[in-house]
């Protein structure tokens, strides 16, 4: 059948026809683009000699990490290696979005305070350490932690088993099978307190008593781990440190390396997060909290039951922002020495050449924490925002 005139001008004339031609063109013409730097990177790889891919992962690793989560030796592979890597990352960032999530709170509520000191002291807190570089803030944390303290041997004792020197923070520890059960008692205990918790807040909303659930949390925090000590056979035993040589032997210990990289990220990421808060709370109108005032509350019962819920569905995206820098931020161990995922791949690419696959590892490393974070705080947004009728 003939096609009718000018047909062809009209299709091409479709805006949908258009966009669908345009977005095509554009996707060959990234894959053209990646599929050039590929070939021609492989091209270059094999020219020199220099072997490609992750078969390196199996092989020994052959240097020592300085801390990990897991057990590591220098006979372990390259992919243990970054495990450990990859474990303390996520330490640093999962500790650090915590305190700074406190820290930050209590600053942004202290902004708005009556109290003309503790307004101002909030807002220095504010500026300065917006102000001064995050790395600055590592080396000056990890100076003074390293050169402020004393030898082991002159180490500082506050408390029986307690330690404090250039080594670090040595602690007492728990020992024995025991200590899986008393973890997972504490579990147990954190999954009731979130139970009786929203059963208070529904009570709450039905009839308006306030129950308590402070009281009850604390006896579930003690009594769970109680009980599961006796149900492991009270399997337990304390480790505590001792001076051997030149360094201590036994415990627990927090290095000046994580504890600087941890002051330095809660830090510098508060207050951000104290403007975050600030600026949620003064979004909440002026008569949420005369209206709130009027029924008898305290400030305090007005700022946690009425203000706060309110203020997150501000709050929420620009917070999911801060927890992502301060994520993103903690690549910058490796200037002081932390052995997070960036300084181990560091010295894997150095001992096995292995450039491009070290950064690959990298980037998917902090890609998918990134995203794991990004989808959690999308959800938990999704889930506290107003519902229309």
């Amino acid at each position: 059948m003939p096609r009718k005139p000018g047909s062809s001008r009209k299709i091409w004339n479709d805006p949908k026809f258009r966009s669908v031609i345009y977005q095509i063109l554009a996707i060959l013409f990234v894959a053209g683009g990646i599929w050039y730097l590929v070939s021609n990177t492989l091209h270059n790889l094999s020219a020199r000699n220099i072997a490609t891919g992750f078969d390196f992962l199996t092989r020994e690793a052959g240097f020592a990490i300085g801390e990990g989560i897991i057990d590591y030796t220098p006979a372990d592979t390259y992919s243990t290696a970054l495990t450990v890597g990859l474990l303390n990352t996520l330490r640093a960032a999962v500790i650090g979005i915590f305190l700074a999530t406190i820290l930050g709170t209590i600053i942004g509520i202290a902004r708005l305070s009556s109290n003309w000191l503790i307004s101002k002291l909030a807002s220095v807190y504010v500026e300065v350490m917006r102000n001064i570089p995050l790395l600055l803030q590592l080396f000056f944390w990890y100076a003074i932690i390293s050169e402020s303290f004393p030898g082991p041997r002159q180490a500082y004792n506050p408390i029986p088993g307690v330690f404090l020197s250039n080594r670090g923070l040595k602690m007492p520890t728990l020992e024995g099978a025991g200590v899986t059960w008393i973890l997972g008692g504490l579990f147990l205990a954190i999954v009731l307190t979130l139970v009786l918790a929203n059963w208070a807040r529904r009570r709450q909303e039905r009839t308006g008593e306030i129950f308590p659930v402070l009281k009850p949390a604390l006896v579930l925090f003690i009594a769970c781990p109680l009980v599961a000590w006796f149900i492991s056979g009270a399997d337990l035993a304390l480790n505590v440190p001792e001076l051997k040589g030149f360094n201590f032997r036994g415990g627990m210990t927090i290095t000046p390396e994580f504890a600087a990289l941890l002051l330095g990220l809660v830090i510098y990421t508060a207050a951000f997060i104290a403007e975050v808060v600030r600026s949620g709370i003064q979004s909440v109108g002026k008569g949420q909290w005369e209206a709130s005032s009027a029924l008898g509350l305290k400030r305090g019962l007005i700022l946690r039951l009425v203000v706060l819920p309110q203020a997150l569905r501000v709050i929420i995206p620009p917070m999911t922002s801060q927890y992502l820098n301060l994520t993103k931020n903690s690549s910058l161990a490796v200037a002081i020495g932390y052995p997070d995922i960036v300084s181990v791949v560091n010295t894997t690419l150095n001992q096995t050449g292995q450039a491009i696959e070290g950064i690959m590892i990298i980037m998917a490393a902090y890609l998918t924490v990134s995203l794991s974070i990004s989808v959690f705080m999308n959800w938990y947004n999704k889930r506290i925002a107003l519902v229309e009728r």
